[in-house]
């Protein structure tokens, strides 16, 4: 697996505040993202004029409508002695009452207007397109090497599309030309909202690093089996695009009935109406200005703690109190320790594993963080200081993988020439072992999967089952009677790139050796099965149950003592699905923005085609260049990712799960968590249901065990000071000084992220070879026992 448990969160951009839309506000972000549920349909009529809801209160709005919130639009029955006047005015009301979409969160962000003539597919989509794109995906791959893994969003790109396609429409000519009898030109008018979401898809729809990418890494950098360039390039475009296929085929059931809300698209409809709707920013500085300082501000600073003084990235108060003490090493340390008194002076530090601080209500970071305590505080110290399964001779947190005695394990003395499990070699060799947290991380993984499952349908259950039954009726909604005015894409596109994508997938896993044929069609049937459903479950809760366990299970099992098969199954089986949903909500953005169906196949097809090419060109330039890359010798560029994701094909893969979580095995117990976690929402649900304003209401249990899925790799200080920063902006600031957050918030937090990455950049260009003298401030670690060994065999700091 990438991670014990996939867990990719991503920053969402802000959703409208009180009748000003030119106010954002953040704090409903993750509300929706991880608890968003969606109200019962009230009557699809809605007056004229849209109205926001009004709230400057400090906790996180919550999106979940009950029956209290339906708007009744109900007529009161005149009796006999009304007069025809009061009858006609009546009746002048019902007429003056406009359609509109029957779920009230949607009628709050996205308009029932909409004007065929605007263009959408200019000169200046293409050309903004496609440098966003070049820039996201070279900046997410550079930093998915590195250790600290900024990621640059679709918000960075929806804040700086906006003044850039301004500057293009004052700048470029006018002048139109005519090519083999079509007319077009480089400028047609002022820059629209329809360009704008446009440029927004076209740079996000596969900006971040691709899930085969890693598939490519482990086989060039551990199993000495490089895939070559044009075989890696097509299984990255045939994941990619066959999740595209996917989303395409199941639109009918996903994206055009009313029921299907996608709370995560609402977020960016409200944020291109802030844009676009805005006249008067009444002299204020703008958002664009706060981005720019912060900016310049945060690419400077970062020289600071990237190059001049790496020791303020980390500032591990315990290890310069006890430098000698293995136990203080182990608690203080980032990497390899707890992250207790663990603090920093630098951005990507906080910034680069959970996203930006500044994304998360308050109330869901405390849910994050109290996960975080549990597992990482409390049970693992327990776990791993009383030897449980014999790891007290291995590093308190890692990802690595060692032999019974805490030597490394050496996977090579264990394989075949072909890369397979040799069986008498292992048992010669010894089983791998784990350190306690790697261990405990795959079973509350587990418990995860059930918790989630659990609490959807505890929460959602009726919800979900009311709206399957609606989408499947299709009645039409005001917005889907105003996309039939636009060409829609005919099936047989999708279609065609499935069956293309398919025929190559089946064609590179026998060719290459990667899989036998028959298993890509069994991984194939997994989102062919899985995708709608799980859409559904999305669309409504705004959360995705993964596959990704159900996946190593199957081809665990299915062909053990296969490392390549299994994250190959892995890739097409749960990843492919993955896309499909993330391209269904970009569907499903443009539905509600009424950008033409085949605009958007258009420029998703373009951007995903476009981000493989730059991202796998940037994989192999750093994996050809960069020397010791993915080992700590090669810091910065530790790779700490693809490391677990390393570990994660030896244990499921050439181990397999069979041996791994077998009877005979010290892990076997973990399987009960599945168990735990089917039993663990209920009663939370219970007492929320029984003390609905109590404190029982702010707790989500699915978003506090999740932390789990995301450790390892994930440093432990980098959560401590996420934390502290989440309180900083979303409580204390967003409490006392609520206007400026509001305006600022948002583009303080993306240009912060932005000069980091584009320093980073920067500096490996300008310092490849150049080496600060040694120093203190220079090391960027200073708990050396953590990394060396446990707490059974205290080893002394290297010379």
């Amino acid at each position: 697996m990438h991670d014990p448990i996939d867990n990719d969160i991503e920053e969402h951009p802000l959703r409208y505040r009180a009748n000003e839309i030119d106010e954002t506000e953040i704090s409903g972000i993750l509300s929706t993202h991880f608890n968003t549920a969606t109200e019962t349909p009230s009557p699809g009529v809605r007056s004229k004029k849209l109205s926001f809801p009004d709230s400057d209160a400090t906790p996180a709005p919550d999106y979940r409508i009950g029956p209290d919130a339906k708007e009744s639009m109900e007529l009161t029955p005149l009796s006999g002695d009304d007069s025809m006047d009061e009858k006609r005015g009546l009746k002048q009301q019902a007429d003056d009452v406009e359609e509109d979409s029957p779920y009230e969160v949607v009628r709050h962000s996205v308009s029932n207007k909409d004007d065929p003539s605007m263009y959408s597919l200019t000169f200046r989509v293409w050309l903004l397109g496609i440098v966003f794109t070049g820039v996201l995906s070279f900046v997410n791959q550079f930093f998915f090497y590195r250790q600290n893994q900024l990621s640059l969003g679709g918000s960075v790109v929806q804040l700086l599309a906006f003044p850039a396609g301004y500057v293009l429409s004052r700048i470029l000519p006018t002048r139109k030309f005519t090519t083999f009898g079509w007319a077009w030109t480089l400028n047609p008018g002022p820059f629209n909202i329809k360009e704008h979401v446009l440029i927004s898809i076209f740079a996000t729809a596969s900006s971040g690093s691709p899930y085969a990418i890693d598939v490519v890494t482990i086989k060039k950098i551990w199993y000495k089996s490089d895939l070559g360039f044009v075989a890696s390039l097509l299984f990255i475009l045939t994941s990619q695009i066959m999740g595209y296929s996917f989303a395409g085929l199941a639109r009918k059931f996903l994206v055009y009935p009313a029921a299907m809300i996608w709370p995560a698209s609402l977020i960016s409809v409200t944020l291109f109406r802030t844009f676009h709707e805005i006249q008067d920013f009444g002299g204020k500085m703008s958002r664009t200005k706060m981005f720019w300082i912060c900016f310049i501000g945060s690419f400077l600073w970062y020289f600071v703690p990237n190059f001049l003084i790496p020791a303020l990235s980390y500032i591990a108060l315990l290890c310069y109190m006890a430098p000698n003490n293995v136990i203080a090493n182990q608690l203080g340390d980032s990497y390899n320790g707890l992250g207790i008194l663990n603090f920093t002076l630098d951005w990507s530090t906080i910034s680069s594993n959970m996203g930006s601080p500044i994304a998360y209500p308050w109330a869901m970071a405390c849910n994050l963080f109290a996960g975080f305590v549990v597992v990482m505080w409390i049970i693992t110290p327990i776990g791993y200081y009383s030897n449980t399964w014999g790891t007290g001779n291995m590093p308190i947190y890692t990802a690595h993988l060692y032999r019974t005695n805490g030597s490394a394990y050496d996977i090579h003395e264990i394989m075949t020439t072909d890369q397979h499990l040799d069986e008498a070699k292992y048992a010669e060799y010894g089983p791998v072992r784990m350190s306690f947290q790697f261990a405990i991380s795959y079973g509350i993984g587990f418990a995860a999967i059930m918790t989630l499952l659990v609490y959807i349908g505890l929460h959602y259950g009726p919800e979900i089952y009311q709206q399957l039954r609606q989408s499947r009726s299709i009645n039409e909604d005001v917005h889907l009677k105003l996309m039939r005015h636009y060409e829609e894409v005919p099936h047989w596109w999708y279609v065609v790139l499935f069956v293309i994508t398919f025929a190559t997938s089946i064609a590179i896993c026998e060719i290459y050796h990667m899989m036998p044929w028959y298993w890509v069609i069994v991984a194939t049937i997994v989102p062919l099965v899985f995708t709608i459903p799980i859409g559904i479950i999305q669309a409504v809760s705004n959360q995705q149950p993964g596959l990704n366990v159900i996946t190593e299970f199957i081809i665990g099992y299915g062909m053990p003592g296969n490392p390549i098969a299994n994250v190959t199954f892995k890739v097409y089986g749960y990843i492919t699905m993955t896309q499909a949903l993330n391209l269904v909500s970009d569907l499903k953005l443009g539905h509600y923005m009424k950008i033409p169906p085949r605009n958007m196949f258009v420029v998703q097809l373009a951007g995903t085609i476009l981000a493989s090419f730059i991202e796998l060109g940037v994989a192999y330039w750093l994996m050809n260049t960069v020397a010791n890359i993915c080992t700590p010798e090669g810091y910065p560029f530790t790779c700490i990712s693809a490391n677990t994701f390393y570990s994660a094909s030896v244990l499921w893969g050439l181990i397999g799960p069979g041996k791994l979580f077998g009877t005979t095995s010290p892990y076997h117990p973990v399987l009960y968590l599945f168990f735990v976690g089917a039993v663990l929402p209920v009663p939370v649900w219970y007492m929320q249901r029984k003390y609905p304003n109590s404190f029982w209401r702010h707790i989500n249990l699915p978003v506090a065990i999740s932390i789990a899925g995301a450790m390892p790799p994930m440093p432990a200080a980098s959560i401590v000071n996420w934390f502290i920063a989440c309180f900083v902006f979303n409580y204390i600031i967003h409490k006392y000084r609520n206007t400026w957050w509001q305006r600022y918030a948002f583009s303080l937090s993306a240009g912060l992220d932005s000069g980091v990455a584009i320093s980073g950049i920067v500096q490996f260009g300008l310092f490849t070879k150049a080496k600060m003298p040694q120093w203190w401030g220079a090391d960027a670690d200073h708990c050396k026992l953590a990394p060396t060994g446990g707490f059974l065999n205290r080893v002394s700091p290297p010379a």
